[in-house]
């Protein structure tokens, strides 16, 4: 299987986790990454900023009708719904909130699972809600790859445990463990395909 996409989605406690995953994926990385965090409407670019001290990816807030780049981390803009499209592109929205929150991780994962179907990873980190349940599922139904923070090390337990009950994860890992298991299923690819 050919991964072409990752979508990540995190809320309290999700800055600490993203980092702990980003930081350890090389500038070189092969694939785009599409992540929502629950941001203050209000939050500007210092996120940004912190996240490229730290991160040898390009970061960046997504922009409409943006073409996907590989090692590319995109960030849902503070109150626009992220989405991939079929074309490879990214567009946002300001639709109604869903599950209270814009952007939504549900909105970001089902459009990926949507755009990509069994060629996309999705990853839900710590939070304190249900958002990212409904899309990871969506995700599995198509046919992609469901990785979930294990929710007995996850900061706040809430989003990792209602991912697991809407859906069977793939794997269920620490977060430390999950930049790992990435490179080892894009290494996995790589082999099966040559």
């Amino acid at each position: 299987m050919k991964y072409e996409a990752i979508v990540i989605g995190a809320s309290a406690g999700g800055l600490d986790a993203l980092k702990a995953i980003a930081t350890q994926l090389p500038a070189d990385f092969t694939l785009p990454i599409a992540v929502v965090l629950h941001l203050h409407r209000n939050t500007k670019n210092e996120l940004i900023a912190l996240l490229k001290r730290e991160v040898r990816l390009t970061v960046k807030y997504a922009e409409d009708k943006e073409k996907l780049k590989h090692g590319c981390l995109y960030l849902a803009p503070p109150d626009y719904h992220l989405l991939m499209e079929d074309d490879r592109t990214l567009s946002l929205s300001v639709d109604e909130p869903v599950n209270y929150s814009r952007p939504s991780i549900d909105v970001l994962f089902e459009s990926a699972a949507d755009a990509f179907g069994k060629h996309v990873i999705g990853i839900i980190l710590t939070g304190a809600n249900s958002d990212g349940s409904l899309g990871l599922k969506r995700i599995k139904e198509r046919g992609g790859t469901a990785i979930v923070e294990n929710p007995q090390s996850a900061q706040y337990p809430e989003m990792p445990l209602a991912a697991i009950a809407a859906t069977e994860a793939d794997y269920i890992l620490d977060v430390d463990e999950i930049a790992g298991k990435v490179g080892e299923l894009l290494r996995l690819d790589i082999c099966k395909t040559s």
